[in-house]
């Protein structure tokens, strides 16, 4: 059995190393509409879009809570 000296990284704590590269489809959303992050909460599309979308798709935890969404853990893909 191989000894390994380094700890894995997510041991570190450096979890930025980790995250996908590129933005969201939540960032893309808003890119689209045009929103910056003060208008988010406003906007009735990206609430629309979130509805369709939290379950799947990273949505923000203060937009969640803005709006009262809740996500489902045990959705899939």
């Amino acid at each position: 059995m191989a000894h390994y000296s380094r700890k894995p990284n997510w041991a570190s704590g450096r979890l930025a190393e980790i995250r996908p590269q590129g933005p969201t489809d939540f960032e893309k959303e808003v890119r689209r509409l045009g929103l910056h992050e003060g208008a988010c909460e406003g906007s009735c599309e990206l609430r629309k879009w979130c509805e369709r979308n939290k379950d799947r798709c990273y949505v923000p935890e203060w937009l969640l809570k803005r709006w009262g969404m809740s996500v489902d853990p045990n959705v899939t893909g």
